[in-house]
């Protein structure tokens, strides 16, 4: 077999994983838009907020350390304790619900039935204050987040493909473990939409807030927990880029990679929004290994936006999004 097709057999591999973990971003805006209509652009800070705090339960550190320090004159930072990741994990989820009751109970049950342009604004209010909290809550330094995944190149696969193909496949396992912990969880969202009362209350209330209404679905139940839902995929994109190239104030900056794969397969697409995902993975790699060479390279900067934009002129709603007739 050609060492250029095994090359490219390689790429494909890791754009489908990177696909996957795009598709774990892309799915937090769909739960939040199909049930309360806003584009939440803090999903990305979401996942930065939820990663702060996983490595501060961790590593014992004193919330707003530096704040009160400065206000009493102290010089403390840290407990004296570290917390087990599978603990501090569990403890940052209850974090991540506490903050969608507060955004509920503060935010959005002030602006039923705004319109989308208020409940966007609203979005990108949250963001920043988010990012700002999250800033006097843990400190902006870089910080190193390690929940025991390995990393590295695996070695078995590397192997197996050189003896059986002459060349060995570099596959992190960090990406391999990310992949297969994203696709478990998209696969219990998905089934927890299709079969559970929670998830068919969640597609009803999508359908029609009045209707929902009507036969006694609480809209605050539901955009409570699907705030929650979506602050638990924040929280696991945020321990598996962050695991990769630490926590920092870039990680906020993963939601907009989202973008195009939510143009793609559709805002309102649990389904799309998977599919999406793999297309830009796969295709960003493949195209930075076909086009990228003759054209300076750096394609995957921009090639998924050039092709969400194709997307748009040609098919607005997305591969799986509802057409919108209207009848004048």
């Amino acid at each position: 077999m050609p060492q250029q097709l095994l090359f490219a057999i390689e790429v494909t591999l890791n754009g489908l994983m990177a696909g996957v973990l795009y598709a774990l971003v892309a799915l937090g805006f769909v739960l939040i838009y199909k049930a309360s209509g806003i584009f939440n652009y803090a999903q990305g800070v979401m996942a930065l907020f939820a990663a702060l705090t996983l490595v501060g339960i961790m590593n014992g550190e004193v919330p707003f350390g530096h704040l009160i320090n400065a206000a009493l004159g102290t010089n403390v930072h840290h407990f004296g304790w570290h917390v087990p990741a599978i603990p501090a994990i569990a403890l940052t989820i209850g974090v991540m619900v506490a903050f969608a009751w507060a955004v509920n109970h503060l935010v959005l049950r002030h602006l039923v039935n705004q319109e989308p342009i208020i409940l966007f604004m609203a979005s990108i209010g949250l963001a920043y204050f988010l990012e700002g909290f999250g800033d006097l809550m843990w400190g902006s330094d870089i910080k190193r987040l390690d929940v025991g995944i390995p990393q590295g190149i695996n070695l078995w696969i590397d192997t197996v493909t050189f003896e059986r193909f002459g060349y060995g496949f570099f596959i992190d396992n960090l990406d391999l473990v990310a992949t297969l912990i994203a696709a478990l969880l998209l696969t219990g969202l998905v089934l927890f939409s299709q079969y559970t009362k929670q998830g068919r209350a969640l597609r009803a209330v999508a359908d029609d807030h009045q209707a929902a209404l009507s036969v006694g679905i609480s809209l605050k139940f539901i955009w409570v927990l699907v705030w929650s839902v979506a602050g638990f995929v924040a929280l696991v994109a945020g321990i598996m880029w962050g695991a990769k190239s630490g926590v920092q104030f870039s990680l906020s900056l993963i939601a907009l990679k989202a973008l195009p794969v939510l143009m793609l397969g559709g805002f309102t697409s649990i389904h799309g929004a998977i599919v999406g995902g793999l297309i830009i993975g796969v295709g960003e790699k493949l195209f930075e290994f076909a086009v990228g060479p003759l054209i300076g390279g750096a394609t995957e900067n921009w090639f998924a936006y050039v092709l969400a934009l194709v997307f748009l002129v040609f098919r607005p709603q997305g591969l799986f999004g509802e057409k919108l007739i209207e009848r004048v």
